[in-house]
């Protein structure tokens, strides 16, 4: 075995909640990936004969009301989870950062930008997402845009705060003395040396925008019916949870399980990628 894969054996050792992270958001992935492959059912289709069956070796979480296998809903809303999730990191990162680097390195915009965004932070989230999917209307791409104005100005701040520090390096003073252009030190000097707090916040980002995915889906501002979401999935078993609890406790399952990788993957990042914190 090479020195570097034993390594990372022991830091993996350190820091197990990356390995617990890891794992449980590979498989769930995964699983959205190979959707087809584990089930056999369609999750649009609608049979009346086999309306609200208990789990068993045919349907392993059962049917819902329409008779829908539970199981194939919730591997194929696993990939509008995974898209929306990822979709939002990107978004909410690109603007954030782009933001926060300009705010961070010329003064004369910065508190004019950051006086801005602490509007935007003055309203949790998810409130921002809700009235933002209420005007534009439901739909993927409504909610990934949403959940992304929402909560770019997290990201803003942790890059500002990266921007700030960094522009005190000595490597940043050296380029600047040499005649560097602003875009080449913020990108080559700053940016790619402030990768770790931003990969962590991505962590955080992706998880909230999961679960506040199926919130908006649950509220009736999500991804619209008859198309399979998390959020969706809980809102139409509510109604019969009395009778059929397997329709509510799959997919409310589902997502706490994967808000909890995430969040796990994101905390042992932060340890890892922390050089100031001790394991």
């Amino acid at each position: 075995m090479s020195k570097d894969i034993k390594q990372m054996i022991l830091e993996i050792k350190k820091h197990p909640y990356i390995a617990i992270g890891g794992v449980v958001i590979i498989v769930i992935f995964l699983a959205a990936v190979a959707a087809p492959l584990l089930t056999k059912f369609n999750p649009l289709e609608v049979n009346g004969k086999d309306r609200l069956l208990p789990p068993s070796l045919v349907h392993p979480m059962g049917t819902d009301h329409f008779g829908r296998d539970v199981m194939s809903r919730l591997v194929y809303g696993a990939r509008i989870s995974m898209e929306v999730g990822i979709s939002v990191v990107i978004l909410s990162t690109f603007m954030g950062g782009l933001i926060g680097l300009v705010a961070g390195y010329y003064h004369k915009v910065d508190n004019f930008i950051m006086r801005i965004l602490d509007g935007f932070m003055a309203f949790p989230g998810i409130i921002i997402a809700i009235i933002l999917a209420a005007v534009w209307g439901a739909g993927k791409l409504n909610i990934i845009l949403a959940l992304s104005f929402a909560y770019f100005p997290q990201m803003a701040r942790v890059v500002r705060g990266c921007v700030l520090t960094g522009k005190e390096w000595e490597c940043v003073e050296s380029a600047k003395s040499s005649g560097a252009k602003d875009g080449h030190i913020l990108f080559k000097y700053i940016l790619l040396n402030s990768l770790s707090p931003i990969i962590v916040q991505a962590t955080f980002t992706f998880a909230v925008a999961i679960l506040d995915e199926a919130a908006l889906s649950f509220l009736g501002l999500g991804i619209e019916p008859p198309f399979p979401s998390w959020g969706g999935m809980i809102t139409e078993g509510r109604s019969f949870m009395s009778i059929a609890p397997w329709e509510m406790i799959f997919p409310g399952a589902a997502i706490m399980v994967t808000v909890l990788g995430l969040n796990l993957l994101g905390d042992g990042l932060r340890d890892y990628l922390d050089p100031r914190l001790e394991v």
